[in-house]
């Protein structure tokens, strides 16, 4: 997969798109603005929220909120930004009065996560909140894995609370930035471990010719 950063950018887009203009189920009656996610298409963490809120609706983008700047400030807690991660969520259709997503719900957007997880190709999935640890832990309660990683093939699952579960708890607040401390450390590992396979790298010098002895006749 030797695609360019521009040939990304656009399958993202088209992923966007077809977001915007979806009606596989019920939850795009009641929108403003789909939220197809937001961020580097190329970004080493993908974070998987649960579903857009009124002021996500509003304006078509991911964790703008109070959830959104409590997650900002994790973000900058590990010397990150938006711009360096991929936002999304697991229903990109806010659901009526901000009720948890339905399981045909989240069936009917998971392709569209899909997809973007094979562009991204991110080295973390950190999900947020239960309904989008689900899906790479169906069997996990969050109260008790919440900071373990699992890694498959080369890529590192994390389960994270929601943002918004620790600002109505914050009783979660230190468990939350130390669980963000460790995703830190858990990815300069994984960048440690790997063989260096940089695309972008300019190609190796070639190897000096031996010098040729002359004759003398």
């Amino acid at each position: 997969m030797a695609e360019s950063l521009q040939e990304r950018q656009a399958a993202m887009e088209k992923i966007a798109a077809e977001i915007r203009a979806c009606e596989k189920c019920q939850l795009h009656k009641g929108r403003t603005k789909a939220v197809p996610g937001d961020g580097r298409v190329n970004a080493e963490i993908l974070f998987v929220g649960e579903g857009p809120g009124f002021h996500e609706d509003q304006q078509g983008l991911p964790f703008v909120g109070a959830s959104g700047k409590y997650l900002e400030q994790l973000l900058e807690l590990i010397g990150l930004t938006r711009k360096d991660v991929f936002i999304t969520n697991i229903v990109r259709c806010r659901p009526p009065q901000n009720r948890d997503p339905e399981r045909i719900e989240i069936e009917a957007c998971e392709p569209y996560l899909d997809r973007q997880i094979a562009i991204i190709r991110p080295k973390i999935i950190a999900t947020l909140g239960r309904y989008s640890m689900a899906k790479f832990f169906p069997d996990g309660k969050i109260s008790k894995i919440h900071g373990v990683p699992k890694k498959e093939e080369g890529r590192i699952y994390y389960p994270l609370f929601h943002p918004a579960a620790v600002l109505r708890n914050p009783a979660l607040r230190e468990p939350m930035e130390e669980d963000f401390k460790r995703m830190k450390k858990l990815l300069e590992e994984l960048k440690a471990s790997e063989p260096d396979n940089d695309d972008d790298a300019p190609p190796p010098p070639p190897p000096p010719e031996k010098p040729q002895q002359l004759s003398l006749f």
